[in-house]
C-alpha cells in the first residue's frame, strides 16, 4: 500500500512572501486557494519561528475571498460566530461546524441533482433564489435548535439556591447524569441532522 502523501510545506516570510517547499516558487494566496480547490492539503510555516501559521492564512484566503464579493458567510452567521468567542460554548462550535460542512460536502452532489431536476439547467441562477433561501433558512433553524439543546442542560447543573443562603448539592454527585444527559442530547441532535440531510 502506498504511503500517505505528505502535505506540502509552505513557508511564510517576514515581508509576508509564501514560498511552496515543494515546487521551489514564491505563491500568493489566490495559488493558495487553487490548492485547496484542488484537493492539495499543504501546511503553513513561519520561516523564522517555525509555527504552524495554516489556520490564520486559510482565514485570510476567506477574507481575500469575501473582499472580492464572493460572498458565502452571512452577516448573521459571523454575528453569531464572534458571540461564541470567550463563550462557555466556544469548545463545542468547532466540532459542530466541522460535522455541519462535513454533511453538506457529503451531500452537495444529492443537492446539486435535486435542483438540476427541480430547475432544470438554471438551478443555481437566479431562478433558485427561493429554494436555496428555504434551505439557508431551514439550515438556520436546526443551529438555533441545536444551541437551544444545550441551555436546560447548562441550567440544570447550576445550583437551585445557588446566591440564596440555602443548601446546596456538591456538583460532583451530578456529575455522571449531566454527562449522559449531554451525551443523549448530542445523540438527538445528529439524528436531525442526519433526517434534515436525508430530506434536502
Amino acid at each position: 500500500m502506498a504511503a500517505e502523501k505528505e502535505p506540502t510545506t509552505i513557508k511564510k516570510y517576514a515581508n509576508r512572501r509564501l514560498y511552496n517547499t515543494g515546487t521551489s516558487t514564491y505563491v500568493t494566496l489566490e495559488d493558495l486557494a487553487e490548492m485547496v480547490k484542488g484537493g492539495e492539503d499543504f501546511v503553513v510555516v513561519d520561516a523564522k519561528s517555525g509555527d504552524d501559521i495554516t489556520r490564520s492564512v486559510l482565514t485570510q484566503i476567506i477574507f481575500e475571498q469575501e473582499n472580492k464579493g464572493q460572498s458565502l458567510l452571512p452577516i448573521t452567521f459571523l454575528r453569531h460566530l464572534i458571540r461564541f468567542y470567550g463563550d462557555s460554548m466556544q469548545n463545542l462550535i468547532p466540532t459542530y461546524l466541522d460535522f455541519s460542512i462535513d454533511s453538506l460536502v457529503r451531500e452537495q452532489e444529492k443537492l446539486r441533482s435535486q435542483m438540476t431536476n427541480a430547475f432544470g439547467p438554471a438551478a443555481f441562477g437566479p431562478g433558485a433564489l427561493d429554494a436555496i433561501n428555504d434551505q439557508v433558512r431551514r439550515n438556520t433553524e436546526m443551529f438555533d435548535q441545536a444551541m437551544r439543546m444545550f441551555l436546560p442542560f447548562g441550567a440544570a447543573s447550576r445550583p437551585k439556591n445557588a446566591g440564596a443562603g440555602g443548601d446546596q448539592t456538591p456538583a460532583s454527585g451530578k456529575s455522571d447524569a449531566d454527562l449522559d444527559a449531554l451525551r443523549k442530547q448530542l445523540d438527538e441532535m445528529k439524528k436531525r441532522l442526519d433526517r434534515l440531510s436525508g430530506k434536502t
